[in-house]
This record gives C-alpha cells, structure tokens and sequence, in this order.
C-alpha cells in the first residue's frame, strides 16, 4: 500500500505512523515542519508505545512525489484559510482513493465536487492527541477511526484501510451511513470545542462538572437538527457521550489549542454548518446560535487585535 498525508498535524501524524507500523510506504506534504520531518522524521508518545516515524518521502507539495499513491489522506482543519482542492492537485493518480480525516459536518461536497472520478472516503477520528513540537505528538487515549464511502456505501478499498488500521492496534469499523455518523460525532465536537474557547480555556472536565446543563443542552440541540435532516441519531447520544467525557483524562479540545496558538479555528464546519442546517430544517437551536454567535465575536477580537499589531 502507497498513501500520502497531506498535514503532518497531530491526526495526520499518528494515523501516518500507524499505517508505516504496517508496511505500507506512508509520505507526507510538510509545510511548516518540512526540515524537522525530513531530517528526523515524526515521534509519537502513545500508550501504544513509542512510534518514530519516518516517512517514505517528505515533499513541500504532493506534486514532487514521483509516483501516486493509492491512498491520499487528506488531515488539514477545514478552515478558511485551507484549499484542500489546491492541496489535492498534485496528488491524485487515475486510481488514488481520497481520505478526508476531519471534524465538522457537510464538510465533503467541496471535494466531491472537484473531483468527481475519485472515490472520496469519510473519516472520522474518535482520538485525544495534541502536537506538542515540530514533529512531537502527544496520543493521550483513544484513537477508533470510523470510514466509509461517500455520500454512502462501502467499497473494497475502504475494507483494505479499515484492515490496515485495526492490524496496528486501534479499532477501526466502517460506515455505510457516514454522513449519519458525521452527525453523532458533532454531538459532541459542538458541545465541547467552543465553550472551551469561550470560557477562557478549560479542558473538558472542568467544563462538564460546572456546565453539564448547557454541555447537554448543546448535544440535544444537534441530535435534534440531525433528526430533522434525515440522519440517524440515537436516542441515548447525549448520555452516551456525557458519560464517556466523563471517563476521559483531563483534555484540551483542537478548538482551544487552535485559539491559544493564534490558528484559525473550525468555527463554521463544526458550528456554522450545523446551524445553518437548522434554519434550513426549521429546528429551533437557541444555545446553538448563541454559542456560534459568541465565537464569531471572539474570532474578530482575534482578527482586530492581529490587524492593529500589524500596524
């Protein structure tokens, strides 16, 4: 197996090394890590053991790789700032499988669309890991992969990754329903992420024992958009995901290690998207908007501060 990662982050990182663990001959598009990655290639801290991962290639841009891969994992936030259709370009062959490893909904259409002869499959990572340095990331606990097809369906080649995957130590089951299970994982990205910005930059625990009314709140206001668009969402998802936060170690969400490095946040796939699904569904989502609304104002007071420094 041949796969590239585009984004030497903390996802893109430990997901490259377990794929190298197994065989396959994993390169990477670096950008701001190029000469550490290059030279010393990537360590990861994991409960699975120590990983040091050197890729098979390290390029600034998918273009240089001489030969295409089967697999482009595709691991940069969806932001504005990031043209994952730019990124993509150099990257494809005639029989490359697109991965999109990312967090938000209605996130994939954008690529669906630009490349519409490439089979495009949705991941969704499930993982507590922070990139701590060029080339240093932290896998604190978990790590399950969820894939499939999209819009729907599963092929052989998403079989093919979900082996790969699983023979390295982590689970890893597909989905004929991703975009459903896009849905239910945003049930808690969107409870979680933007009251850590918000409150000033408390992990999760902190938030869940002072706030538990509002983190439940935010969950049903999802479930209930999700519901009213066609996707399928469990009845006990919110307490399901109250009570594993519960389990989990103490934690910093993407989110706020994105805003305490001055790094544009998720704000509109995991927020924005998730509430203008609501208008259009006619659901009432009122701590949903509010929350939105807020972060929106902190992402200016962030943009208004930069543009007065660069004075």
């Amino acid at each position: 197996m041949k796969a590239l990662v585009i984004g030497t982050g903390a996802v893109g990182s430990f997901y490259g090394a377990l794929l190298a663990k197994q065989g396959a001959d994993v390169s990477v598009v670096a950008r701001t890590d190029y000469e550490v990655v290059r030279f010393r290639g990537i360590e990861v801290e994991s409960p699975l053991g120590h990983l040091h991962f050197m890729p098979h290639r390290v390029v600034r841009d998918a273009a240089e790789l001489p030969d295409k891969p089967d697999y482009v994992l595709v691991c940069v936030k969806i932001v504005e700032q990031a043209d994952r259709v730019a990124l993509l370009r150099g990257a494809l062959g005639p029989d490359t499988s697109i991965v999109l490893i990312a967090n938000g909904i209605d996130i994939e259409h954008e690529i669906f669309r630009a490349y519409p002869d490439h089979e495009l499959i949705s991941g969704l990572a499930f993982i507590c890991v922070t990139r701590t340095a060029p080339g240093k990331i932290w896998h604190q606990a978990y790590g399950r992969l969820v894939l499939g097809d999209y819009p729907y369906g599963l092929s052989e080649r998403v079989h093919r990754l979900r082996t790969a995957f699983q023979k390295s130590g982590i689970p890893c089951i597909s989905s004929e329903d991703i975009i459903s299970a896009r849905w239910q994982k945003c049930v808690w990205n969107a409870a979680f992420n933007p009251t850590s910005v918000l409150s000033g930059g408390l992990g999760t625990a902190d938030i869940l024992s002072t706030q538990e009314p509002l983190v439940r709140a935010l969950m049903r206001e999802i479930q209930s958009i999700g519901t009213a668009a066609g996707y399928a969402m469990p009845d006990d998802i919110v307490d399901r995901n109250v009570e594993s936060t519960r389990r989990m170690p103490p934690y910093k969400t993407s989110m706020l290690l994105d805003f305490e490095a001055g790094r544009p946040m998720e704000t509109e796939a995991i927020l924005g998207n998730a509430v203008r699904a609501a208008r259009k569904a006619g659901v009432s989502a009122p701590h949903l908007e509010t929350v939105y609304a807020l972060l929106k104002l902190r992402e200016l007071q962030i943009t208004s501060a930069s543009s007065q420094a660069q004075r």
